[in-house]
């Protein structure tokens, strides 16, 4: 994977690019999720590294992608996207969002319909408004204190327990939180502003229509807000399959990787054959 970088006007966003693989298939952009970085993908990319193109990010605000004004929304997050993809001549992916990932996802498929040559969705939830209640806008608008004022070492160890079931990814998702390790209102201030832009991005009440071929995936230990609830609702109501991983947890992709690849797979040659 390349490391490279792109300009905005909040601060530049760092990226990693293999176009190694055969350019004819759909290339795969990864989008971690909040406080994660592109290291939650290293066994997805590892996987598909060299058979077709893929990216990665970290994501705005997140590890390399630092200093950056948080004076953006989740749709600029999308254009930065989009833009990144069409220097890279990747204008047709299959996005890949976990978290906060697939919401960044589904911000594209609004201003880009039609761009988007699939989604996957793992342990995200949908972004239209009718799926939540108004006292959970309330609470995402009030993170950040809490963060703030949260004991560090103990954020840092229900952090990382609490969204995996694996030695693997328990580790990894520490020491991705180890990067924000004595700058917790850094810390605070990535989480705050991204649960902030997350509730202001449903208020806005738009479609958020995936035309795509889609899947959405969900760990069974998935205990990060009301993931499971919010899946359950958006597969019935929209029809797009759901697949259950057994035993994983809200980072499902570094609990059962194998498991997660094959489902990725299974999507591009859908899009494919």
């Amino acid at each position: 994977m390349t490391e490279k970088t792109y300009q905005t006007p909040c601060g530049v966003i760092h990226y990693w690019v293999d176009k190694a693989g055969e350019t004819e298939r759909c290339p795969l952009a990864f989008l971690p999720g909040l406080t994660a970085d592109h290291r939650l993908f290293d066994r997805q990319v590892s996987h598909f590294a060299g058979k077709r193109p893929v990216l990665v990010w970290d994501a705005p605000g997140h590890a390399a992608s630092w200093p950056f004004d948080f004076h953006f929304d989740l749709f600029d997050k999308a254009r930065w996207l989009d833009g990144i993809l069409r220097r890279e001549g990747l204008e047709h992916p299959v996005v890949v969002g976990q978290s906060m990932g697939g919401y960044v996802g589904q911000a594209y498929a609004q201003l880009f319909p039609g761009k988007m040559a699939g989604f996957l969705s793992i342990d995200s939830a949908p972004l239209q408004r009718r799926y939540v209640t108004g006292a959970e806008i309330w609470l995402l608008k009030r993170m950040e204190p809490v963060y703030l004022h949260y004991p560090w070492k103990l954020l840092l160890k229900q952090g990382s327990e609490g969204v995996s079931t694996t030695p693997y990814g328990r580790g990894l998702m520490r020491e991705m939180m180890m990067t924000y390790d004595g700058d917790q209102k850094r810390y605070a201030a990535l989480s705050g502003h991204g649960f902030r832009m997350l509730a202001q991005a449903m208020e806005a009440d738009l479609p958020y229509e995936i035309t795509c071929p889609a899947m959405l995936i969900c760990g069974t230990e998935d205990h990060a807000g009301s993931c499971i609830r919010y899946n359950r609702a958006w597969a019935k109501e929209s029809g797009i399959p759901l697949h259950w991983i057994s035993g994983a947890g809200h980072n499902s992709n570094t609990d059962r990787p194998e498991e997660i690849n094959a489902l990725i797979q299974s999507l591009l040659d859908k899009i494919e054959n």
